[in-house]
């Protein structure tokens, strides 16, 4: 086991600094940071200051070194148009993100595993048909016009749930939260659901294909003829063993969900990283667009290795052929 952590410890490194090296080329090859960070009017001498403080005038390797030193210690620099540093402004809206793709992958999850088990089991059943039907809608409308059909039928039709905003939110000195307020539960809804639903229908797809495969397995045509309840297979076999996928699926989906984000937060006009983002490659802050690369980078890099090694103690599989290695 110790091997295999290893292993996948020193490739979520080395994609890491893959990463790294890609966000770094933004400070470098994306225009200059000094004409960002000063007016015109500056001097030569001034420029050629800051370009000391930021150690722009060493050798490539070595601010590089510096770059990733800089990050392990949380430092991604100084907002070219808020003047605030970038750790401070991601801490500020990370709550946001990381609450609305909390509810996002909740819902993603149960219902997709809920509706992928029944269209399983009951595959021509008109029902299934009809989930089928509207998965397959859902996963064919892009994100933006689902938000807005949504805005339009239960903010300005029915008037029930908020347009746009967070509500009302508590603060916990560094974490904010709107789960503890109606009015922040409300506006989680809209924007939740309309975030979860491209991934829903991958949960449901590959749950239903799973169990109509696994259905079809020898070893549940022997627990049939053993007169083993129908409930107990479905459920306690065919779906323990259909669930092994799943992972893999609910670890990419949390990843996408924090990178894809952007659209929604946009549409709802949500306080969180991705709006930041949006803003960052509208004015050209350099070091928002780079420190939001990374952490989603980490986000996704740190799931993929909760993934592998959750499987490596689900699948005995994978035990066996890294042990006998």
């Amino acid at each position: 086991m110790f091997y295999y952590f290893l292993k996948r410890l020193f490739q979520s490194v080395l994609v890491m600094l893959i990463v790294a090296f890609v966000s770094f080329s933004l400070f470098n090859f994306v225009g200059d940071p000094v004409n960002n960070m000063v007016g015109q009017e500056a001097s030569d001498e001034r420029r050629e200051e800051i370009r000391d403080k930021l150690g722009i005038n060493e050798p490539i390797y070595i601010q590089f070194f510096s770059f990733v030193e800089n990050i392990t210690q949380g430092n991604f620099g100084i907002s070219y148009q808020l003047k605030r540093p970038v750790s401070q402004l991601i801490s500020e809206r990370m709550p946001a993100t990381l609450e609305l793709v909390f509810v996002s992958a909740l819902i993603a999850i149960l219902t997709g595993v809920f509706l992928g088990v029944y269209t399983g089991i009951n595959r021509d059943s008109f029902i299934s048909k009809i989930i089928l039907v509207i998965s397959l809608a859902g996963v064919s409308l892009p994100t933006f016009i689902i938000g807005i059909m949504l805005i339009y039928f239960f903010s300005v039709i029915l008037g029930v749930l908020p347009s746009f905003g967070r509500g009302e939110v508590i603060n916990f000195g560094f974490w904010s939260t709107g789960f503890l307020t109606l009015s922040g539960l409300k506006a989680l809804i809209l924007p939740s659901i309309t975030l979860s639903l491209f991934q829903m229908t991958y949960v449901i797809r590959l749950v239903r294909a799973e169990m109509m495969e696994i259905l079809q397995t020898d070893y549940v045509k022997f627990a049939k003829a053993r007169g083993i309840k129908e409930k107990t297979i479905n459920y306690k076999h065919a779906l323990k063993n259909g669930l092994i996928p799943v992972i893999t699926i609910t670890g990419i989906n949390i990843g996408t969900l924090i990178a894809f984000s952007i659209i929604t937060e946009t549409v709802f006009q949500w306080p969180g990283m991705g709006s930041l983002f949006i803003n960052a490659v509208y004015f050209v802050d350099i070091p928002i667009m780079s420190a939001y690369m990374i952490m989603v980078a980490f986000i996704f890099v740190m799931i993929n290795f909760i993934v592998d090694i959750t499987y490596y103690f689900i699948d005995p599989r994978i035990r066996l052929k890294e042990d006998s290695n």
